[in-house]
């Protein structure tokens, strides 16, 4: 076993440690059930110290690649296992609010309605069809910010996340994110075994020079947000866009997954790195905050080389994204009815944050106007601020699962499902952003 994992050291750190022994279980040269020696015995036969060896059995359990058993000790684990803990962490105990901010989903009052499935057939005409219909593909090419070179259809976003990432890292890759972005994100780089490293945000999204900087840790890729930032609500604009592609295009083994989760009820342009850099941008664009989360679909779209090892592996499982709900998409994409829902929405979303936004600005907090469902609320302390939201029947998501890096405590509210009352909703909110930190009883 550690002559397999001595053939794949060539970074005598935890990281790299970890890593040998990932590349070892993945070549077959250490199986699923093998038996870990000790510590001690594996710093000795490779001249590590036993606390680098440690922290690489650390990395490696939060990876899922090894395993407890009982007696037998330290052991390769048959398959990877990991769930959404800081999203579940940040979510807790919402139950019994009056008004439930903490969700971040859509108002089912805004999406439009579905029509009916009558008429489509229920089976493709050979399991090797194209995975996506082709008047479905020309409706996403007309409106896609860059031409790319292969389109499909997956699951919703976090499935295609998942599938990208998981063709573009291996176990002890960096990958940076943003600072604010998306727990699920976190969890889901963590549970591939890849280190997620935070890159500081202003109101335009990435800041260009913490790119540069980071990048030069060896990252692997970047995942990115390019409008309506999940929490803050940053977009880019044309010359940050142009920045960051200038920065990622130093490094052109480095691929830029863009996550545009926003997409059609976004109030702000679309600009994308693949409009600079097509074969390095994987673009996600997802329809669930506006068609319906339970549609599960989002198009992907970027170079060849990272999506054909997808849909090939895909045909051993499920093959593809059911071409009904396809059809379903294509039809909200094209009716004018449907279209018009849409447009309102966008309207009413933008209507809601911008009220929110103009009291928090009359209590004397200053949050940029940003864009989408969710804005990023500073408070003095986090636990007292979601305690003073509670006693008023307010739930919202606690803000320190979101910073890969740290950072001032805030709190995420979606405040895109105020329908009415928004000027009282953001006195509570201003009022529970100074609420002072709890003491504790002596």
């Amino acid at each position: 076993m550690l002559d397999a994992v001595r053939s794949n050291l060539t970074d005598l750190t935890a990281r790299g440690l970890a890593s040998a022994v990932g590349r070892a279980v993945g070549q077959g040269a250490i199986a699923p059930g093998s038996k870990l020696p000790p510590v001690r015995t594996v710093a000795a036969e490779l001249q590590l110290s036993p606390t680098t060896v440690s922290a690489a059995w650390q990395l490696l359990r939060r990876s899922g690649t090894i395993r407890t058993d009982g007696r037998r000790g330290t052991i390769i684990a048959g398959s990877r296992t990991g769930g959404p803990g800081r999203y579940r962490a940040a979510l807790r105990g919402r139950t019994g609010f009056t008004l439930d901010l903490s969700t971040g989903v859509p108002d089912p009052a805004l999406l439009p309605r579905l029509p009916a499935l009558a008429g489509l057939s229920p089976a493709p005409t050979s399991y090797l069809d194209e995975p996506v219909l082709p008047d479905l593909a020309a409706v996403l090419r007309d409106t896609w910010p860059f031409p790319p070179e292969r389109l499909t259809v997956l699951d919703g976003a976090m499935d295609a996340i998942d599938q990208i990432a998981s063709a573009l890292l291996r176990l002890g890759d960096r990958a940076l994110v943003e600072n604010p972005c998306f727990p699920p994100l976190l969890d889901l780089l963590e549970t591939l075994g890849v280190e997620p490293v935070g890159v500081d945000t202003d109101d335009e999204g990435m800041l260009p020079g913490a790119l540069d900087l980071a990048l030069r840790a060896r990252a692997a890729a970047v995942f990115l947000q390019p409008r309506a930032l999940n929490p803050t609500g940053a977009s880019w604009s044309g010359e940050r866009a142009t920045a960051l592609s200038e920065v990622l295009a130093r490094h052109p083994r480095v691929y830029a997954v863009e996550d545009d989760s926003n997409a059609d009820v976004s109030s702000r342009p679309l600009f994308s790195l693949g409009a600079h850099l097509p074969s390095q941008t994987v673009h996600v664009r997802s329809f669930s905050k506006s068609h319906g989360p339970d549609l599960r679909l989002a198009a992907v779209g970027g170079p060849a080389a990272v999506l054909d090892p997808i849909l090939e592996r895909r045909l051993l499982g499920q093959g593809w994204t059911s071409r009904l709900l396809q059809h379903l998409l294509l039809t909200l994409l094209t009716d004018p009815s449907s279209v018009a829902a849409v447009r309102h929405a966008r309207a009413e979303y933008a209507r809601r944050r911008a009220l929110v936004v103009s009291g928090l600005r009359e209590h004397g907090l200053d949050l940029p106007a940003g864009d989408g469902l969710n804005i990023w609320l500073p408070v003095a302390d986090e636990q007292s601020a979601l305690i003073s939201l509670a006693s008023a029947g307010i739930a919202a998501a606690a803000g320190a699962t979101f910073l890969p890096a740290g950072g001032p405590p805030h709190l995420r509210i979606t405040v895109g499902l105020i329908a009415t009352g928004h000027a009282a909703v953001a006195g509570r909110l201003a009022a529970a952003a100074t609420a002072p930190a709890l003491t504790a009883p002596r």
